[in-house]
């Protein structure tokens, strides 16, 4: 596994197309337990190297009810984003992953982790890869049917200030989904 992250960290396969350069973010072992993949890190994550370290890392520790020791606990958690690296900035936010990342790593990653319990699928990209025809025409049409992706996957939006009001538009998030995810992370910690 140490041999497969630190080749993941060097790579270099797309840094003519990463405004800000290769900076690929990932923690895993192969003791992870519980699988999150996100969209790409965010500037803050460029820059610190260090997964969710920015207020959706917050966002997403509450939502799941664990605080940073547990969060950044490879044996637990492992912090695989759809692209590894920061895509830049575009109209309307950060654009979209790196299309060569998920094909090229995310399988090699997960054979190296047979204990994994759930996977979590934050945001379209992931939903989408992972899902496939089983994904709904929308984000918020997939996360309400959250329960026919149990046990092996669970469907989030990305948990970005951003979506904020898309939470105040879908009260049913907090009051289903959110106490379901802490029961079954609670259940698997």
């Amino acid at each position: 596994m140490n041999n497969l992250l630190c080749e993941i960290r060097n790579c270099k396969n797309c840094i003519a197309e990463l405004p800000f350069g290769a900076n690929p973010v990932v923690q895993a072992s192969a003791q992870s337990k519980i699988v999150i993949i996100g969209q790409a890190p965010g500037i803050a994550v460029h820059q610190s190297g260090i997964p969710w370290d920015d207020k959706s890392g917050d966002n997403l520790r509450n939502w799941l009810g664990v605080d940073k020791e547990i969060f950044y606990n490879d044996n637990i958690f492992a912090l695989i984003p759809m692209g590894f690296c920061y895509p830049g900035t575009g109209k309307s936010g950060d654009l979209p992953p790196m299309k060569i990342c998920a094909p090229l790593w995310h399988q090699k990653l997960f054979q190296m982790m047979p204990n994994i319990k759930l996977t979590l699928l934050l945001g379209l990209y992931a939903q989408r890869y992972y899902l496939g025809n089983k994904a709904q025409k929308s984000l918020t049409k997939t996360v309400q049917l959250f329960r026919a992706y149990s046990p092996e996957f669970l469907p989030l939006p990305h948990p970005s200030p951003r979506n904020n009001i898309w939470q105040s538009k879908n009260p049913w998030f907090k009051e289903e989904v959110i106490p379901f995810l802490k029961s079954r992370i609670s259940a698997i910690l």
